[in-house]
């Protein structure tokens, strides 16, 4: 293998090993509301048999009731072409796979939560800020500026933002609402006390002056010109309608959500944007299942990739997971707002610091350095020496290197210290995970000279400005992609992210009370520009379904790959992060030379596709020579195959490139001709299966000056291979999964349970990769079955291979007593905040039915990626201690 660049957080050296069980919450906790469910129906023209008993809503009514299945509806969908279906409370979620097979329904889906969309940083801005952003450098990068210079401003076009409203009243906004403003509609579909937990209030007003993340996302579509810091909005002429689907606080289900997407567009929406979110991993809930719909009838959809970067690769975030939406990652703006703090003592101009904010710290105070060696690799790694001073009076130097900063802020930390510089050994100028310590960077060459200060005995004090220290830096990553940006691709390989677009750094509106500005970061800001783009594309090329449904491939096609680092001969960034790359605009609009289709899936090497072919058209005046070429991204290395989780981001690259053969290198087209290329992908050799690299990168077919390309995505590995459910110990010191006992300690011999009160057991597991089944349930204590994980976290011990297909009423001939839980489609747990998987058993069937006393045990299984359910081989198995229910 070849070699592998580390970009890991800087400085971060995260450990997720060996959490307390305690920790651990004994109630039931997966993803999806108790026994809520959307559910989705043919049309009327589709169950011929049922036409004429009415509308596909009463037809699916009467047949549950006929079925004697109770429920009750809190919203339907009526979207022929796109989605029909109801939103229910099943009051036995057993009945599920009885609904599923009525006639006429299409599928059920468990509601899901969404979180508010929160920004990763905030700040309010007032004119006269020193160190903000310039206003255009977004624009600039992205070949917006080029169109707003020849007049095209998004006129026309309507925008859809689903979001938390939008104070209409901000002065740049518009300053009014309905037709003739710039915010022409839109609707409240929830109210200001809506948090997700209880019912709707929805009104026709979406104003919000509570929220401001829906304002600040319409300013970065719309602002308009001639404010006090230069700031246009992408699109700062379109038609922009809010759609509020969060209240003051809270979540958001997406029931909702679909009822947004759906009023959206009813109401001629030519876009419809959402900066919002959650990671599961699939296409298949609701909310991307619609959001494609939507998109492949020629409506451009624009969604949040998410901001989980650190949380590795496989995480991808719906309802941006929809096949066809258009999912945005994130990059950083050229230039950042930091402070600077003065010296005294020695003559040096003020020293940059990498923080937003002033530190609090009043006044001239002392630095002391815990080394005088400004070489030294484990500065402050060990507790300091006992001869060191009371360092609360001191502001502390201290050098970076070897341990993570938090150890060296303990060290110091116990001898006083409040506040401290970490200078920088190489590693880049950057934002550092500290906890709860006021620490940050400084830059080598700044430490190095402080350092040597003091070692001569020179007396350094610091000051910190609380006013007018703020400087404009250029961003050490700027244009880069944001580390914050979640990585792909789908657990079932699609291709996500699609593109990047500026999310880091961007000043926008914000409501009145709020603020009026704001600095924010997040694939939330970068997916209004995105939506903001397409208003441009549309304005100039129309708004035909034709042109909505190629926008995505345009903007791909034309996209600017990003590189790893800002250092010339570094890889470029996976395309699990960055998509085809960064947005150009301009490109995009006035391309006459046309690839379709931009994305090139070849699945893992089980279902390999090697041979990819896509069309090159000139649709220009003038004969075009072509010429193809190869560029590879680094090959990300997902998984670390020393626990079976993702590698946490940023997720290491490698060099292992693929090779490209094509049936033809080069060709000539006259206006108005297409060749066909085939491309001939192979993997890359050598490497290491069990990392699952992921490879891709890009095939461009260049003319002259003009270049386009499509971006492929392999991976060099079997889906198969990978095991969904950990099976170590390195969690929680104890080997999952795990039945913990009332006490919440690991249950490891029978145990009786009354089921009164507390006294339940509760069933414990984590997710190492998506599912899409996963099974609990009741089996006989008796059972001759080894499981394949209870073969206690070793990867290499043998497992049972199930040699005959599954018949429904058992499990490798082992009786099923009935179930306790199913669930569809489920994803990988974060390794970074440790969420688990548990579910607190009842004394209770999941359908309601009353378990007898006795002796049991409990069977989990999970259905591997790609496995063919009906196969007993592609489940991964664990079978429980005994249970004895003594209720």
């Amino acid at each position: 293998m070849k070699a592998t660049l580390s970009l890991a957080l800087l400085g971060a050296a995260t450990s997720v090993w060996a959490h307390d069980l305690s920790s651990v919450q004994r109630v039931t906790n997966l993803p999806g509301l108790s026994n809520k469910f959307i559910v989705e129906v043919a049309a009327a023209s589709d169950i011929p048999s049922k036409r004429a008993l009415g509308t596909p809503h009463e037809v699916l009514y009467r047949s549950l009731r006929e079925r004697k299945i109770g429920f009750s509806v809190h919203k339907e969908y009526d979207a022929p072409g796109i989605f029909i279906g109801a939103a229910m409370t099943v009051t036995d979620s057993q009945d599920v796979a009885n609904i599923l097979k009525t006639e006429g329904v299409v599928a059920i889906r468990p509601i899901h939560t969404y979180g508010r969309p929160s920004p990763i940083a905030s700040k309010t801005c007032t004119p006269g800020d020193v160190g903000l952003p310039d206003g255009q450098s977004t624009h600039v990068t992205t070949g917006v500026s080029k169109l707003h210079a020849v007049g095209i401003t998004g006129k026309g076009v309507k925008i859809g933002i689903l979001d938390t409203g939008i104070d209409y009243t901000h002065p740049f906004l518009g300053a009014g609402f309905g037709p003739g403003f710039k915010v022409a509609g839109g609707y409240d579909l929830v109210g200001d006390a809506y948090t997700g937990a209880n019912n709707p209030v929805p009104d026709s007003d979406p104003l919000d002056q509570c929220a401001g993340h829906g304002t600040h996302v319409a300013g970065i579509i719309g602002v308009n010109p001639g404010n006090p810091f230069n700031l246009t909005g992408v699109a700062y002429e379109a038609s922009i309608y809010a759609y509020r689907i969060f209240g003051c606080a809270g979540s958001v289900t997406d029931d909702v959500i679909v009822d947004g997407l759906l009023m959206g567009v009813k109401a001629g929406m030519d876009i419809l944007t959402m900066s919002l979110g959650g990671s599961d991993g699939w296409t298949e809930g609701t909310g991307s299942v619609v959001s494609s719909r939507i998109a492949a009838t020629g409506k451009v959809v624009t969604i949040a990739a998410g901001n989980e970067g650190a949380s590795g690769s496989w995480f991808t975030s719906s309802p941006g997971n929809g096949i066809d939406a258009i999912s945005v990652a994130s990059s950083d703006n050229t230039v950042i707002p930091l402070q600077a703090f003065t010296v005294q003592g020695a003559t040096h101009d003020p020293i940059v610091y990498y923080s937003t904010f002033p530190f609090a710290l009043n006044g001239s105070t002392p630095l002391y350095a815990t080394s005088n060696d400004t070489t030294v690799v484990d500065d402050a790694c060990s507790p300091l020496p006992a001869s060191t001073p009371d360092l609360s009076k001191f502001v502390v130097l201290v050098r970076r290197g070897t341990c993570a900063f938090t150890a060296k802020l303990a060290n110091i930390a116990a001898f006083g210290a409040t506040t401290a510089l970490i200078y920088d050994n190489g590693n880049g100028f950057g934002g550092i995970s500290v906890g709860t310590f006021q620490a940050t960077l400084i830059q080598a060459e700044d430490g190095v000279f402080l350092a040597e200060q003091l070692a001569a005995g020179v007396p350094v004090a610091v000051t910190f400005p609380q006013t007018g220290g703020s400087v404009n830096f250029p961003a050490p990553t700027g244009g880069l992609v944001s580390t914050f940006t979640t990585y792909g691709p789908t657990n079932d390989f699609y291709f996500k992210p699609a593109i990047t677009a500026p999310g880091g750094n961007i000043l926008s509106t914000l409501p009145l009370p709020l603020g009026t500005w704001g600095l924010e970061s997040g694939t939330s800001m970068a997916t209004p520009f995105m939506a903001g783009s397409a208003a441009l594309l549309l304005a100039v090329k129309g708004k035909s379904a034709s042109v909505g449904k190629t926008a995505r491939t345009l903007f791909e096609s034309t996209a600017k790959p990003i590189s790893t680092t800002l250092t010339d001969g570094d890889p470029f960034q996976t395309v699990t992060q960055q998509g085809a790359g960064l947005v150009q605009v301009y490109d995009a609009v006035f391309a006459t030379t046309i690839l379709s289709p931009a994305e090139l899936i070849l699945n893992d090497t089980t279902h390999f596709a090697g041979p990819q072919k896509f069309t090159v058209k000139n649709t220009g005046k003038q004969v075009k020579t072509y010429t193809l070429s190869h560029v590879p991204a680094g090959t990300a290395v997902t998984v670390d195959p020393s626990t079976g989780f993702a590698a946490l981001g940023p997720v290491p690259v490698s060099t292992d490139y693929v090779t490209v053969t094509f049936n033809k290198a080069k060709f000539t087209l006259f206006p108005g001709q297409t060749q066909q290329v085939v491309a001939k992908i192979t993997p890359p050799k050598g490497v290491d299966a069990t990392t699952f690299p992921v490879y891709s990168g890009f095939i461009y077919a260049t003319s002259g000056t003009e270049s386009v390309h499509a971006t492929y995505l392999g991976l060099a590995a079997s889906l198969k291979d990978k095991q969904v459910i950990d099976n170590t110990d390195v969690v929680f010191g104890v080997a999952l999964p795990v039945v913990l006992d009332t006490s919440g300690n690991p249950q490891d011999a029978p145990v009786n349970y009354t089921f009164v009160g507390a006294d339940a057991p509760t069933v414990l597991w984590r997710q190492a990769f998506g599912s899409p089944a996963l099974r609990l349930d009741l089996v006989s204590p008796d059972i001759k079955l080894t499981g394949t994980l209870n073969a206690r976290a070793s990867h290499d011990s043998p497992v049972f291979s199930f040699s005959h297909q599954h018949k429904g009423g058992s499990f490798a001939q082992v009786a099923i007593l009935g179930s306790l839980l199913e669930f569809d489609f489920i994803g990988r747990n974060d390794e970074t905040d440790l969420l688990d998987n548990t579910v607190v058993l009842t004394n209770t069937f999941a359908n309601g039915t009353v378990i007898p006393n006795g002796s049991y045990k409990v069977l989990l299984r999970a259905l591997k990626v790609t496995g063919d359910a009906t196969n007993e081989a592609d489940w991964e198995s664990w079978l429980s201690p005994i249970i004895g229910v003594a209720a």
